[in-house]
């Protein structure tokens, strides 16, 4: 499960890409906040029928979970219109691996600190070398 699991993300990856190509170009013809929001419409459509035939989960307890969970949704419309805004100033793959290196560096201080219930594991030298190199990348496919 575990290769599978990097597999799907990888595709996943792919497709962020393209998708940001597509939504890259659309923003420029209907506009970035317009683009957005057919986004989240479309996806919401879909999203919605999927979940009506195979929906597991109790919608209705949304209002119940932690409040600080459910900023995620604000931060998925900041995202994508960030997408949307950098993709025709610096091109797609500028745009992704800067994305990448805001993910890693995010990530690793969510795990430094063990924050939103994630096994906690230091940020060492190794991971600052990483992220040093993605930099270093970001400039280097950048010229």
């Amino acid at each position: 499960m575990r290769y599978f699991s990097y597999i799907f993300a990888l595709l996943a990856g792919a497709a962020l890409s393209f998708e940001s190509a597509l939504y890259g170009d659309l923003g420029k013809s209907i506009g970035e906040l317009e683009t957005t929001f057919y986004n989240f419409a479309v996806g919401s459509l879909i999203l919605g029928l999927i979940w009506l035939f195979f929906g597991k989960g109790k919608l209705s307890y949304t209002m119940e979970a932690p409040k600080w969970s459910l900023i995620g949704g604000i931060l998925g419309v900041v995202y994508l219109l960030s997408i949307v805004i950098s993709v025709p100033f610096v091109g797609v793959g500028i745009t992704m691996v800067a994305v990448i290196i805001g993910q890693i560096v995010m990530s690793m201080i969510i795990e430094h600190f063990g924050w939103l219930g994630s096994a906690a594991s230091r940020i060492n030298k190794e991971k600052v070398f990483a992220v040093l190199s993605m930099i270093i990348a970001l400039i280097l496919i950048n010229q």
